[in-house]
């Protein structure tokens, strides 16, 4: 059970990852009008808080 917890804590930590990467390149676009329609912000929040529960669980399970 806990090895399973740490898996998930890496997914979600990869998921702000990738999310911090990927509102950088937003950010950074070269046409301003092309907005997307994802909100990276929130899911790089939401993902350090699932990373965060996650990992409290396995510490306590250990």
């Amino acid at each position: 059970m806990q090895v399973t917890l740490w898996i998930g804590c890496l997914g979600a930590l990869a998921l702000a990852g990738v999310s911090n990467w990927a509102e950088r390149r937003r950010a950074r676009r070269a046409n301003m009008d092309a907005v997307g329609f994802m909100p990276w912000p929130l899911i790089m929040v939401l993902s350090i808080l699932v990373a965060a529960i996650l990992a409290a669980f396995a510490l306590h399970q250990g």
